[in-house]
């Protein structure tokens, strides 16, 4: 099982390289590639020693599957070239214990020095710091700060590693570099926890034995990290910078457990990203975008399983059960343990269950308006205050009115097209007569109406980004990521590639005046590329 696998540390550049895929076009297969030994001497100039490992995680575009691995149904998506590098080792033992010097080549993100500190468990601590096991950081989940998500990676560590007495995290350099724009729907902040995550983890030493963690465990403990910076991940993003290897893309689910299989492409198949330069910060805009997505669909899957009359659960304590939209549709079929669904009864009884969301639309008309808290709260059976500790104590959302009937049937619908793209592509891959690029464009066109008619995660820019690409010869086009901004990707013939790009360029405003590099950086071709990995200098 690819989640099962160990994370992979190389030794050599030569197989580094070879392990990332012959596509990407800053690391071609040399021990000289200018943009990490630049990383190298740059880490040297500023600290005065080589780095002891530079730690990788690619950006990546989710291929289908939008806004419902949190409401726990499987995604499809694949890491991209683009990635965060970190040059790191351990600094003087004199220094603070567990201390952090994190700088950038990129000179708008300030050095920043921080250090852990332990805390006692029964200590307050204020609601805007994160406190957990003991140790402490600030990280102000209200603003975006870069270090924030350096933060998040270091928690993850600290407190699987370091939670004995006496064990202390060594003081560590470290020095960042990316390539995946940020704001762009193509998963910087998950590059970016995922590789400080494992830089953490590479210095301190527990990556070396048969006890370290495998992809899968990476990628729990990844999405664990990016929650402290106040955005409630569902995993999808982690576990394709992990797990993704060159030939494949990844057909991933959370239930009941992480699960992820490589999944091959067409022949001829690549997809090219555009970014409409509007900038969609997940933190930021949490409260009335992602996080109010998460929200509502699980105040549906309340309602929707008393309606259904699907049985609910008190968790221990008389605390209330917050289920999600894909253990209510288990439920309703009678899925258990022993009896767990597989693709095609999954994709069965979601198009069953899409039949079922009449029962989530609102008393008005054509359901527009959606409801307000009070009718909400009334839907769910609960008080007021069981409403509140269930559903809003844990997370920061604002809406006039909540979109259940909208969020729940774009979920079910979406994790039905998810199921169709991976039968498709598992039929052309043990059928060489069939092509199956015309039927993967319909899906991921179904998906883009979805996203913008039902999840409202669409924008104007998006919109005429993957009509220009269908209009350009895309077999299909929709927009990736969180969304509200950030990229479009669009499934186009490989000997058409470029053809297809200047047809874009020529009509999308934003992108006229561009050329060469500047091109490159907002609309460029991607294949599969692989997922996390460490290099570790030689003495």
């Amino acid at each position: 099982m690819a989640a099962q696998a160990s994370i992979p540390i190389f030794t050599n550049l030569n197989e580094l390289y070879q392990n990332l895929g012959t596509s990407l076009n800053h690391a071609s297969v040399s021990p000289h590639s200018e943009r990490w030994n630049n990383l190298t001497e740059e880490y040297v100039k500023r600290f005065g020693r080589k780095p002891t490992y530079i730690a990788r995680a690619p950006g990546r575009v989710n291929l289908i599957g939008e806004h419902i691995d949190y409401a726990l149904f499987g995604a499809f998506p694949a890491a991209i070239e683009q990635d965060i590098l970190i040059a790191c080792g351990p600094r003087d033992t004199s220094s603070v214990p567990g201390g952090v010097v994190a700088d950038n080549l990129l000179a708008k993100y300030a050095r920043q020095e921080f250090a852990p500190s332990i805390v006692p468990k029964d200590l307050g601590v204020p609601d805007e710091h994160v406190h957990v096991e003991g140790w402490h950081l600030d990280i102000d989940t209200k603003k975006l700060r870069w270090e924030s998500y350096v933060k998040a990676g270091y928690y993850g560590v600290l407190n699987r590693y370091f939670t004995s007495k006496g064990a202390l995290p060594v003081p560590v350099d470290l020095l960042f570099t990316g390539t995946v724009p940020a704001g762009s729907g193509l998963s910087s902040s998950a590059a970016m926890v995922v590789a400080s995550t494992l830089a953490f983890l590479a210095v301190n030493g527990k990556l070396d034995d048969s006890s370290a963690l495998t992809k899968g465990e990476l990628v729990e403990m990844a999405m664990q990290n990016e929650k402290r910076v106040g955005v409630n991940s569902g995993g999808l993003d982690q576990a394709a910078s992990v797990i993704c290897t060159t030939s494949s893309a990844l057909y991933v689910t959370f239930f009941p457990h992480l699960f992820a299989q490589l999944i091959p492409l067409p022949p001829g198949a690549v997809f090219v990203c555009a970014n409409t330069l509007v900038v969609s910060d997940k933190v930021v805009h949490a409260r009335t975008r992602y996080n109010l997505r998460v929200v509502e669909t699980l105040v549906a899957a309340r309602v929707l399983a008393r309606r259904l009359g699907v049985k609910l659960q008190e968790e221990a304590g008389g605390k209330r059960e917050r289920v999600t939209l894909r253990v209510v549709l288990g439920r309703w079929v009678g899925e258990t343990e022993e009896t767990e669904l597989g693709a095609e009864q999954l994709k069965a009884a979601l198009e069953k269950m899409v039949e079922k969301m009449e029962l989530l639309k609102p008393d008005n008309a054509d359901g527009e308006e959606g409801v307000t808290l009070e009718t909400m709260i009334e839907w769910s059976g609960l008080s007021k205050e069981e409403f509140t500790e269930t559903y809003l104590s844990w997370v920061d959302v604002e809406a006039t009115y909540f979109q259940l009937y909208k969020r729940a049937k774009h979920v079910f619908q979406e994790a039905a097209l998810v199921l169709k793209f991976r039968e498709v592509c598992l039929h052309a891959a043990s059928a060489p007569d069939v092509d199956g690029r015309e039927e993967l464009g319909a899906l991921m066109n179904a998906s883009h109406a979805s996203c913008r008619d039902l999840c409202d995660c669409s924008c104007p820019e998006l919109n005429e980004l993957t009509q220009l690409a269908l209009d350009a010869g895309a077999y299909g086009s929709r927009l990736t990521g969180a969304a509200w901004g950030g990229c479009t990707v669009s499934l186009v013939a490989e000997d058409k590639v470029d053809e297809f790009i200047k047809k874009v360029q020529q009509g999308y405003a934003p992108f006229r005046e561009l050329e060469g590099d500047s091109l490159k950086e907002v609309i460029f071709a991607t294949k599969p590329s692989s997922g996390a990995c460490v290099y570790k200098f030689e003495d």
